[in-house]
């Protein structure tokens, strides 16, 4: 095989190289060691200088779709994370920026069946947490539409808006919503001792930690965490140690190597008023909550959107830390989640029965584009 058929796309805050499952080998090894090779994830310093990633975790995912022949619209999705400086690719969980371009690519590729004007819905099967996203893609004339009036913050310029409902989030990874049965544990970290979390599994299990607890305000931008070893680290030992906790991994070193992806680690304040990464004035009235999350061992400049319906429905799970920190705000039909580069709108639907919970659904929406079409070499 010397090239792959390949659109490169940016899907919400992310891009990400979109391949058809019938282009690549059937062995997941040999098609996670194209990636790397496509990707250029062998190079020590991360730059991927050799490949079309692009040096951060954001920009250096892969889309493998397939047709789902026995559903109407549907299509299986599986998202792959290449690592930066390492041959190695996760596929432990979702990304949900990644998500909003799967609608799109599919109509793309001819995948799709049933194409609706004004808005086309199509039923993405993600193969990762085996859980169903339906995604509503504009339309016109048969062809999708990308240009719009719709902003998201991390994102320069606007785009046509992409509704994406999580259909039952919770468990994505560890078949919980409460990985551990409890809505906070005591943590007992090495090297660290004890830190009080919650962890919940909504569209990808996150480790929620108080900002406070850590010594840091929430306010925190990349710089200021991905410049102090000392708050990093201690940051990934809380997730590592979580990790073995919900069984993701058998011990800190296995987290560390195998399971990078998830859990994820996010640390959360009250509202107040900061400064975005792109110098907008974000207002203490303006947001419900502040988050804060690592991506692959850094503070990610944006807000994950599986982190985002995360966050929406552990702030509807009375108890958790989330909960606690927005307050009466659980019982918006939308929640704003400030982040380094702006605001986050998620929703969720959740039926709470006693010490039972019933999640329907998270939303949110995003923007996507064709950036390139053609094929990857891999001479």
């Amino acid at each position: 095989m010397q090239s792959i058929p390949c659109f490169w796309m940016r899907g919400g805050t992310s891009k990400a190289g979109c391949f058809i499952e019938s282009d690549l080998p059937d062995s997941i090894t040999e098609q996670n060691h194209i990636l790397c090779k496509v990707y250029g994830s062998d190079d020590p310093t991360g730059r991927q200088i050799n490949g079309i990633g692009g040096g951060t975790s954001t920009t250096s995912k892969a889309m493998i779709i397939d047709k789902r022949p026995e559903e109407v619209n549907g299509i299986n999705y599986t998202f792959c994370q290449v690592d930066v400086a390492n041959n190695q690719v996760e596929r432990k969980g979702n990304c949900g920026n990644i998500s909003s371009a799967v609608g799109p690519f599919a109509i793309e590729a001819g995948l799709v069946d049933e194409i609706t004007e004004p808005v086309t819905q199509v039923r993405i099967f993600n193969t990762n947490t085996k859980k169903t996203i339906v995604s509503h893609v504009p339309v016109k004339n048969g062809k999708v539409v990308y240009n719009g009036d719709y902003a998201i913050s991390g994102v320069p310029g606007t785009g046509a808006r992409i509704r994406l409902d999580f259909v039952s989030p919770d468990g994505a990874v560890t078949g919980k919503l409460l990985p551990t049965g409890n809505v906070k544990d005591l943590l007992d970290v090495p090297g660290y001792g004890k830190i009080e979390i919650s962890i919940v599994d909504a569209a990808n299990p996150l480790v929620f930690v108080r900002a406070a607890d850590l010594g840091i305000t929430g306010r925190e931008m990349p710089a200021a965490v991905d410049g102090n070893p000392n708050l990093l680290n201690h940051m990934l030992a809380i997730r590592e140690a979580a990790a073995v906790l919900i069984g993701l991994a058998n011990d800190m070193e296995d987290a560390k190597l195998n399971s990078q992806a998830v859990p994820k680690f996010c640390f959360i304040a009250a509202p107040d008023d900061y400064v975005s990464l792109a110098g907008g004035k974000i207002e203490k009235r303006d947001i419900d909550i502040q988050a804060r999350m690592l991506s692959m061992g850094k503070l990610h400049p944006v807000l994950a959107i599986t982190g985002g319906i995360c966050i929406g429905v552990a702030a509807k799970v009375p108890g958790t830390l989330v909960n606690e920190v927005v307050g009466v705000a659980a019982d918006k039909d939308e929640l704003n989640i400030g982040h380094c580069s702006g605001i986050l709108s998620v929703g969720a639907q959740v039926k709470i029965d006693g010490a039972a919970f019933q999640v329907f659904n998270g939303t949110v929406y995003r923007t996507a584009r064709v950036l390139m079409k053609g094929c990857v070499e891999l001479n």
